[in-house]
């Protein structure tokens, strides 16, 4: 088939999870079919990324994403006046839909337009409308979107920030919920988030229109001399997070870790030293960790950090969808302790393949019970590799996608669970 994939964030490198999702999907489909993208790009992002995708793709359209917190504030300012949301007015761009329109006409008909992530979903209606609805539409739902600001509203202690986060999630919700009625077939990474949607209106999600396939990465070749090294390096109990701080419900749980959790792990475990990698706010997070603390920024190569990595935590308190970062800790055979809510939507087994802890108490509890006992860390590890090998590669269970594509011209389609 000839597709039409529109993507919010350029997908390579695949070091994000939205990028992981797009970019193993992308890798997929071009196997069988001809796939022209369109992309938003940042400044930072270089030609080697569409050198890459050219690879894969007919051929790569893309789009300037400009963002100021002058024009994050001007979109809010409408968004606050009218029933629209807030995130999906943000990145709706004239100049996105110029390059759709030239794309459709000239290198028109496609046979599926594919949106991955509820942002691109609008572009995606405008695209089968500008093909006179001759298009199937997919929508590869990444989170149920709505539930991120309600979440970070229960626990936000300004009263006016939660009034805000709630008007927010409230907008989203009807929003998300017509965009998604609006598309042919809908695709869920996890089943929850379909539910949470079939919960507020969502249509067909136990009929023709709904599918789960979760992410799903490459996991890395450890061989007997990269985990010989892993084990002899991570003598240094690196506790490790892996997230942009750029993103709410990373901050919000890095902070919380940082000031609730990390002076009681410190206290039981002097010479730990915890490693936040990603993105950084313009204001680093709450609390004073002192050297103890390490902020890594963005990192090209994450081998150095992972494989002298004791512990791995995912912290979140908040958040939708699968976190990505929990496959790439079991890819590199890592014990992981998380939140439910960080493990959400993921085979994630408490005392098998990671800890659940969702107190201060039982957070620190189990992270110095990692650091101190090599045993239990090497089996949750071992368990986290296998289940990344067996469920969350790519190569394995991104074939679900054939079935999707197969039935986008026929009457069935995969079923959403309840």
């Amino acid at each position: 088939m000839r597709v039409l994939f529109l993507t919010q964030v350029i997908p390579w490198p695949p070091d994000a999870g939205a990028k992981v999702r797009a970019y193993y999907t992308i890798k997929h489909l071009s196997r069988h079919h001809e796939i022209t993208l369109v992309s938003f790009v940042r400044h930072e992002e270089g030609p080697h990324a569409f050198a890459h995708l050219h690879t894969l793709c007919s051929s790569v359209h893309t789009v300037l994403m400009k963002r100021s917190w002058v024009s994050d504030w001007w979109y809010f300012g409408r968004s606050v006046t009218s029933r629209k949301p807030f995130l999906l007015m943000r990145d709706q761009r004239r100049a996105m839909e110029r390059v759709i329109e030239g794309v459709v006409v000239r290198g028109g008909p496609f046979d599926v337009i594919h949106a991955d992530q509820l942002y691109m979903a609008p572009y995606a209606l405008f695209a089968r409308a500008l093909a006179g609805n001759r298009s199937r539409t997919i929508l590869d739902q990444h989170n149920a979107v709505f539930r991120i600001p309600e979440r970070l509203a229960q626990t936000e202690a300004s009263v006016l920030r939660r009034v805000v986060l709630r008007a927010e999630a409230r907008k989203l919700c009807r929003h998300e919920v017509t965009l998604c009625n609006s598309f042919d077939h809908v695709v869920w990474v996890t089943a929850l988030d379909c539910q949470a949607l079939a919960n507020h209106g969502l249509v067909g999600q136990e009929s023709s229109r709904g599918a789960v396939i979760p992410i799903a990465t490459e996991p890395p070749e450890l061989t007997s001399s990269k985990l010989a090294s892993h084990t002899a390096e991570s003598h240094r109990r690196r506790v490790t997070f892996l997230g942009g701080l750029h993103w709410p419900p990373n901050a919000e749980g890095v902070s919380w870790f940082i000031e609730t959790v990390w002076p009681m792990v410190k206290k039981a475990v002097p010479d730990a030293l915890l490693t936040i990698i990603g993105r950084r706010p313009s204001r680093p997070a709450k609390g004073d960790g002192g050297a103890s603390i390490e902020y890594a920024g963005h990192v090209d190569n994450l081998d150095p950090y992972l494989r002298s990595t004791a512990v791995f935590v995912v912290p979140l308190l908040s958040g939708g969808g699968m976190r990505v970062k929990i496959l790439d800790a079991w890819g590199w055979a890592l014990p992981v302790v998380s939140t439910s809510v960080g493990a959400e939507g993921l085979m994630f087994v408490d005392g098998h393949n990671g800890l659940l802890a969702d107190t201060s108490a039982t957070f620190t509890s189990a992270v110095t019970k990692v650091l101190r006992d090599p045993v239990l860390a090497a089996r949750l590890g071992a368990a986290g590799r296998r289940t990344v090998e067996d469920h969350y590669d790519w190569r394995k269970t991104y074939a679900a996608w054939d079935e999707v594509y197969g039935c986008a011209f026929s009457s069935s389609f995969p079923t959403c669970p309840a």
